[in-house]
C-alpha cells in the first residue's frame, strides 16, 4: 500500500463529513494492518478498480452511526432505520468519490462501486495480500476509521499491453 493513496481519502472525509454534518474533526493515529478486519456494528464497503484496486471500509459503532445520520437529516434518529442507514452508505460514497476524483487529478483513473453496508459487528474480511492502512476520524459524534486496502492496479498513465493474437481463437 503506498501511503501517498492516503490523503485523498483523509482530505476527503474532512471535506465532505464538515459539508454535510457541520462537525469539528481531528485525525487519529495511522496504523498499519496485516490480519483480516474485524467489523465493527457498521461497515461500508467500496470497491475501486483500475489504476487503484482493492477495497475501502468505512467503520464505526452503532453510536456514531446514528449521530452521523442524526446531524446530516438535521433530525435525531434513534434506530439505525433505513434513512440512517442510507446516510451512512451515502457519506461512504461521497468520501470516496470525492477521493478517485483527487486520485484522478494525480494520474490514477479509478471506477468506483455502489456503497455496500453491512451490518452487525464481528465478521472477518479477508483483504487476501492487501495490507490495510488506518485512520480513525474522531470528533463528538464519535469515532469512524478508514480502512484502506488499495494498490496500484495498472502502470502510471497506461493501461497494461496484452499481446493481440494474430488470428482468431476458435474454441
Amino acid at each position: 500500500m503506498n501511503v501517498k493513496f492516503l490523503n485523498p481519502f483523509v482530505d476527503s472525509a474532512f471535506d465532505v463529513l464538515e459539508k454535510e454534518t457541520h462537525i469539528t474533526l481531528r485525525r487519529g493515529e495511522l496504523g498499519l494492518e496485516k490480519s483480516p478486519y474485524i467489523t465493527e456494528d457498521i461497515t461500508v464497503i467500496i470497491a475501486m478498480v483500475g489504476q487503484i484496486q482493492g477495497n475501502v471500509f468505512y467503520s464505526m459503532d452503532n453510536q456514531t452511526a446514528l449521530a452521523l445520520s442524526s446531524k446530516m437529516m438535521g433530525e435525531t434518529l434513534t434506530d439505525l432505520n433505513s434513512l440512517a442507514q442510507s446516510g451512512i452508505a451515502e457519506l461512504g460514497n461521497m468520501i470516496t468519490g470525492q477521493a478517485s476524483v483527487r486520485l484522478s487529478a494525480a494520474g490514477y483513473e479509478s471506477t468506483i462501486s455502489p456503497p455496500t453496508l453491512l451490518i452487525g459487528k464481528g465478521a472477518t474480511i479477508s483483504t487476501l495480500d492487501f495490507p490495510r492502512l488506518t485512520v480513525p476520524v474522531l470528533s463528538e459524534c464519535g469515532k469512524m476509521t478508514i480502512h484502506l486496502a488499495i494498490r496500484e492496479g495498472m502502470m502510471k498513465g497506461r493501461a497494461v499491453d496484452l499481446p493481440i493474437p494474430s488470428r482468431p481463437t476458435i474454441l
